[in-house]
């Protein structure tokens, strides 16, 4: 960016903020901005590709304090766009003629030609930058971080990516190698990762602008479904059948674990069907322990019966003592 640039270009207007804006609504106007013509979201779109450049110039010049009264002092004394006429005879009404006026017609007459040689003899003035140096005190033009020849400061974009895990593995955490632009990248899924997780590596996406900091690999795990397991965050889902005796009667019952084994878990008499027994730390491990291994108790009933047993359970209905187990039903449903 050249110093012309500053005279020329409206920062507060690329922001869409007033020239008294403070530091909060600055920002707050320029996140608005990036999100709306962010790249990623306007793919192929060059005039949005444009528009987000230039606020991010705009932001990070009015950003930064000293390069804000920098930029304020320079607009001032062009006029907030005058036009920098760059050799003798231009037109009237250029930068010159600012100078001109500001120290009594003396200060930068016709053979000063700014940024460049005079071209009258051996004198040569002074460059643009070096007149800004003179009259901010001595401190010199905008520094290189995002003032003249430098880019604009801006963030690198994002980078999504996807990978799919067996569930064993999701419940153990594992490693993934994925090729993202172009790059290999190792990325760690800690244990218990559910599908749809989102999993975020800081300073791994597109890498930013004028020194700014690179943006973040975005992976979106997919996990292949267990016929038997489920992950419930640090806890893994079992459902176990039981029969109506079973359930009615107690027992105890074998439930196999993710690693191959199994554990005994014991169903009290009058278990009903959905009831939730824990087995403690058969679950996903983790740094301060492994979860727990949550047993569903479905109680079945068959389909078909034998003679025997049908004459069997006529005996026990009509041996019990015909509890209505649905008697407080309506009243709860019409509450």
């Amino acid at each position: 960016m050249t110093g012309q640039d500053w005279i020329e270009k409206d920062f507060y207007a690329a922001l869409g903020v007033p020239k008294d804006a403070d530091d909060a609504a600055i920002k707050k106007a320029y996140r608005k901005l990036a999100r709306q013509y962010h790249p990623d979201h306007n793919p192929g779109d060059a005039a949005a590709e444009s528009k987000f450049k230039e606020i991010g110039e705009a932001y990070a010049v009015l950003s930064d304090t000293e390069q804000r009264q920098q930029y304020d002092a320079v607009r001032a004394m062009g006029g907030g766009g005058a036009r920098f006429n760059a050799g003798p005879g231009g037109a009237g009404g250029g930068f010159e003629d600012v100078f001109s006026s500001m120290f009594g017609g003396g200060g930068a007459g016709p053979n000063v030609r700014y940024g460049g040689q005079s071209g009258y003899g051996q004198q040569q003035s002074a460059g643009f930058e070096d007149l800004l140096s003179q009259m901010l005190g001595g401190q010199g033009a905008p520094r290189q971080r995002a003032g003249f020849g430098a880019p604009p400061r801006s963030r690198g974009a994002d980078v999504a990516a996807r990978a799919t895990l067996p569930f064993r593995a999701a419940v153990e955490g594992s490693t993934v190698e994925l090729t993202v632009d172009g790059r290999k990248l190792t990325v760690r899924i800690p244990p218990g990762v559910v599908d749809g997780k989102k999993i975020r590596v800081r300073g791994r996406g597109r890498p930013g602008t004028g020194g700014a900091e690179a943006g973040d690999l975005v992976v979106t795990v997919h996990v292949e479904p267990h016929p038997v397991y489920s992950i419930d965050g640090s806890d893994l889902r079992i459902t176990v059948p039981v029969t109506f005796a079973e359930a009615a009667l107690g027992t105890t019952v074998e439930v196999p674990t993710l690693d191959g084994q199994s554990v005994r878990a014991k169903v009290p008499a009058g278990t009903p069907s959905g009831r939730v027994l824990r087995v403690r730390g058969r679950g996903v491990p983790g740094k301060k322990g492994a979860g727990d291994l949550l047993v569903t108790v479905q109680v079945v009933v068959p389909q078909k019966l034998s003679r025997k047993a049908k004459e069997a359970l006529e005996e026990f209905a009509a041996a019990s003592d015909h509890q209505d187990v649905r008697a407080d039903l309506a009243r709860r449903a019409a509450q």
